[in-house]
């Protein structure tokens, strides 16, 4: 989970006039369009047809976080948004969480998440809102077929209502995150900062695909400030230029030590990316060379970053408990180890999957019942114990529904 820092409405800059990004921003719970970030967020109307709605009478709030929609009936084994997407394509998707005592109880709900056939992860808000803050949860899939669905529903802990604010699928480049075969994994954001710096979190318009780079500010590390920008094109990831323009350093011949994120993991396989610029004026003199290494084992043996910057990273890294990256200076390096951003995400196999006849089949059913029950979206079989009511699904790498 990860805490969410435009609680209060704040103003975001504006770097240079963009396209409006590629994808689905959708206002949950409203039926009207707002405006965040040069983004249009529209009603979630027309993305599902079960769930209430309600507004969140609260002063200054962002208007996404003024309305949810949320899902009463305990019947119900999932509650989904389905989205039509291309073929072979690849979204970032964000969900976000205020929950606002919005059914008086005082005391968040816990439930679960789940994209196509595949468990996300908990949804779990209440240290977040005891801070007056919300939360929200990313994910990087790969879609093999035209539908695309994001689901909540209840498990052993749910004691209410499961709710949502807002939901953001946004298209992404082929490239992004390539590393990793998004038809067998998919990522969930653990943590995304630019390095250094103590103000707003950067995102749209300064990183044309609307993700979130919190800033992440240490006292322990000398700061930097960037004197040339990169090109982002440059870059597998695309990540905005403006989260080169600070960064950490170290005095040449000292070791950096960054303990990040500044949280314990489980231990699992992480994709992990790593940023690096030079911060002087582009010359023949503006770089430095160090090793990175994370927990102890080699990362990167050698780095030769300029100024037109430097990304490295892994598809499938071992990582357990607090993660500490170690960046050394190299012998005759004329400057200090630099390290400006990074993102972390944490691989998670795909569920497995349902024979597409049996989905067609199924849908085509759908179409011709005049009041299905409620939970006859998304996948049909997958997560098993959120497979559509009166549906029964073999345990197979492929699943096969096997009794209706």
């Amino acid at each position: 989970m990860l805490p969410f820092f435009f609680f209060l409405l704040l103003t975001f800059s504006i770097s240079q006039a963009l396209p409006p990004p590629r994808g689905f921003y959708l206002n949950c719970g409203s039926p009207y369009t707002t405006k965040l970030n040069e983004i249009n967020y529209t009603s979630d109307r027309g993305f599902i047809n079960v769930g209430n709605t309600t507004a969140i009478k609260q002063k200054d709030l962002l208007p996404i976080l003024s309305t949810l929609r949320y899902f009463p009936d305990k019947s119900s084994r999932k509650h989904c948004y389905n989205f039509p997407v291309a073929k072979n394509s690849k979204y970032l998707i964000r969900t976000t969480y205020y929950y606002g005592n919005f059914d008086g109880k005082n005391s968040p709900p816990v439930f679960d998440q789940i994209i196509g056939g595949t468990k996300w992860s908990v949804v779990n808000t209440s240290e977040d809102y005891s801070k007056g803050q919300s939360s929200y949860y990313e994910i990087v899939v790969g879609v093999p077929g035209r539908t695309l669905s994001v689901c909540l529903a209840k498990n052993a802990k749910t004691l209410s209502s499961p709710f949502i604010s807002a939901l953001d699928v946004q298209s992404l480049e082929d490239t992004m995150y390539n590393s990793t075969d998004l038809g067998l994994y998919k990522l969930s954001l653990i943590a995304r900062n630019s390095f250094g710096v103590d103000g707003d979190m950067i995102s749209y318009p300064d990183d044309q695909y609307n993700r979130l780079w919190q800033p992440f500010s240490d006292k322990k590390h000398q700061t930097v400030t960037s004197q040339s920008s990169v090109n982002p094109l440059d870059f597998w990831n695309i990540p905005p230029a403006k989260a080169f323009m600070e960064g950490f350093t170290v005095t040449k011949g000292k070791a950096l030590e960054l303990q990040w994120p500044p949280f314990p993991l489980p231990a699992t396989k992480y994709y992990i990316a790593l940023y690096f610029q030079d911060d002087r004026s582009p010359s023949p003199l503006s770089w430095r060379a160090f090793g990175a290494s994370i927990n102890g084992a080699t990362f990167s043996r050698k780095l030769n970053v300029s100024t037109n910057g430097v990304m490295v990273y892994s598809g499938q890294w071992p990582l357990s408990g607090q993660t500490t990256i170690t960046l050394t200076t190299a012998k005759g390096s004329p400057m200090g180890a630099v390290i400006n951003a990074g993102e972390v995400f944490q691989v998670i196999p795909i569920g497995g999957a349902t024979n597409i006849s049996d989905v067609t089949a199924l849908e085509d059913l759908l179409e011709s019942i005049d009041e299905p029950p409620v939970d006859w979206s998304g996948d049909p079989c997958l997560p098993l114990p959120n497979s559509w009511t009166g549906v029964t699904c073999s345990k197979e790498k492929i699943n096969k529904v096997i009794s209706l």
